[in-house]
C-alpha cells in the first residue's frame, strides 16, 4: 500500500474511534430498508452518525482493501458542518477528522 492509502486507512480508524468516544457507535445495524435509501447520505432514513458507521466507513474500507479507484472529490466535512451547526463543539474533532480525510482523498497521489 502506498502512503496515501495508509493515511486514508488510518483516518478511517480515527473516525471510527471518535464515533465510539462520542457514544455514537451502534451495536445493531439499521434495517436493510434504511440502508438502501437512495437519498444522499441516507438523510431520510439514517442519522449522519449511522451513515458514517454503516455506509461510509465500510465502503471506504472496501475500496482501500480492493485497490479500487478512489473518489476524486469529497465533501464529507461540509456535510458534517451542516449536521452539527447547532452543536459545533460536540463534534469538533469528528469534523476535523472528516476534513483531513477529504484533503487526503483529493490529494493527487
Amino acid at each position: 500500500m502506498d502512503t496515501r492509502v495508509n493515511a486514508l486507512a488510518e483516518h478511517l480508524l480515527l473516525i471510527e474511534r471518535e464515533l465510539r468516544v462520542q457514544g455514537w457507535w451502534q451495536a445493531e445495524a439499521p434495517s436493510a430498508e434504511a440502508l438502501a435509501s437512495a437519498e444522499p447520505f441516507c438523510v431520510d432514513t439514517l442519522t449522519f452518525e449511522q451513515w458514517l458507521q454503516w455506509i461510509f466507513l465500510p465502503r471506504m474500507k472496501a475500496l482501500l482493501e480492493s485497490g479500487g479507484a478512489l473518489p476524486s472529490v469529497s465533501g464529507i466535512q461540509a456535510m458534517a458542518e451542516m449536521v452539527y451547526q447547532q452543536q459545533p463543539s460536540v463534534a469538533r474533532r469528528l469534523v476535523e477528522l472528516l476534513g483531513e480525510f477529504d484533503r487526503l482523498l483529493t490529494r493527487t497521489p
